[in-house]
């Protein structure tokens, strides 16, 4: 009766070894997630943030040095929070596809 499996060369083993190691690697890459995550948060709060505050500023420089009927300070205010907010969308987009690629090149 043959033998089922004959046992593996050195060559077969070394990747074995390899490969397991680097499925842990990637694993505690994916779990690691939290800290990545965390400076996402920041980076998308300053990129609604600034332009809300340039918005607001640049419209009361305005109201002072041009006064009108209408509100200045609001209206660019708003159109700030506008900008941001589609800036935010773009950098959450950016990272969804980046992660969706990550999990589709795994095996």
């Amino acid at each position: 009766m043959p033998d089922p499996d004959p046992p593996p060369s050195a060559d077969q083993s070394f990747s074995r070894t390899v490969g397991a190691q680097e499925r842990r690697k990637l694993k505690g890459r994916q779990g690691a997630r939290v800290c990545p995550g965390l400076g996402m948060l920041g980076l998308i709060g300053w990129s609604v943030c600034l332009p809300t505050l340039l918005g607001a500023w640049l419209g009361q420089w305005l109201d002072k040095r041009h006064p009108s009927t209408h509100a200045w300070t609001l209206a660019l205010l708003v159109a700030g929070l506008c900008v941001g907010c589609a800036n935010a969308a773009h950098w959450i987009s950016k990272e969804q596809n980046t992660i969706r690629r990550d999990l589709e090149d795994e095996p």
